[in-house]
């Protein structure tokens, strides 16, 4: 998406719009002059650790350039964040969190949040959709009836399962540009949602879009809501203070016709039949993994698991 301003209120984007999607590429010509000053402040405050011999660095150099991206490559304010998110990782104890989360419980909890399609846009970055009329009155009370701890670890194992299995595993296959893959595309869907659904849910939406914002940053590539009701204005004065304006700025809403705008940024095939495309998939549907994926890992995993160096893993370690 282009650093413009995204569209705020319920119109659709003209697909000859300046404000037109377009996939933003990671980087520029100075990251590594950036990230290597950026790993030697970390390093001499033992907040990051290089590859010795045979062991792995403490972080992955893609995780390093979220953080600064986010703060815009001000490294004091970076690593700020940095070490506020090592912190809430060791106070809530996430490795092991992910590692030990029950698979039922795992696979049953994406029914409350984004879900992969298992395809990817033409950059090659993985392609969510959330459709919030599926989360019906009996799912919602589902919803209710957990605790809110339990709830808060869902959507902390979901946003590990994004950063350390979907993200790599794109960034692994071919794609252009060839900038790594660190954030994904979502399609916000709001065709039959009631103000009274959208408030009933607003606690749940603030819960898993503050975490991204302060743990997972730079995760989101763009943010195109389509199908927005005419009370959407009043739903974003909900919304708008749960982003940092670089976040609302990768926000566009397209309205009841985005076909041609999401045509920009995916491909007609991996595109959803209901928005436009030719992909026979629903919110309700498991990944349909496109053939690329399908070479590498055979099918979608249904627990806690991690990409690395090719491969799909159960996670025993991480950084």
């Amino acid at each position: 998406m282009s650093e413009q301003v995204g569209c705020l209120s319920p119109q659709a984007i003209p697909p000859d719009s300046n404000q037109a999607l377009v996939s933003q590429a990671d980087g520029s010509g100075s990251d590594s002059l950036s990230l290597a000053t950026f790993k030697s402040h970390l390093g001499a405050d033992g907040l990051y650790r290089p590859a010795i011999d045979d062991a792995r660095a403490s972080h992955d150099d893609t995780t390093l350039m979220r953080f600064l991206r986010a703060r815009r490559y001000d490294y004091k304010k970076a690593q700020q964040q940095f070490a506020a998110t090592e912190a809430w990782r060791k106070e809530h104890g996430i490795d092991n969190l992910f590692k030990n989360f029950d698979a039922d419980e795992m696979h049953s909890a994406r029914r409350f949040y984004p879900r992969w399609t298992g395809r990817r846009d033409k950059c090659g970055l993985p392609l969510y959709v959330y459709r919030l009329a599926s989360l019906h009155s009996s799912l919602r009370k589902e919803l209710d009836a957990l605790s809110a701890e339990q709830r808060y670890k869902r959507i902390i194992v979901l946003h590990e399962a994004m950063t350390r299995f979907v993200l790599p595993l794109c960034d692994s296959l071919p794609h252009k540009p060839s900038s790594p893959v660190s954030s994904v595309t979502t399609i916000i869907d709001l065709a039959d949602v009631s103000l009274s659904t959208m408030w009933s849910l607003r606690s749940h939406l603030q819960q898993a879009s503050t975490m991204a914002t302060a743990h997972y940053p730079e995760t989101l590539n763009a943010i195109a809501i389509i199908n927005s009701p005419s009370f959407f204005p009043t739903i974003w004065n909900w919304i708008k203070g749960w982003f940092d304006e670089g976040t609302r700025r990768k926000i566009h809403v397209l309205g009841r016709d985005p076909g041609k705008a999401l045509h920009q940024l995916i491909d007609p095939h991996n595109l959803p039949a209901v928005y436009g495309g030719e992909l026979e998939w629903v919110f309700e549907d498991e990944p349909s993994l496109d053939s690329d994926i399908v070479a590498v890992i055979g099918q979608m995993p249904k627990g806690p698991t991690i990409f690395t160096e090719g491969q799909a893993e159960t996670p025993v370690t991480s950084y």
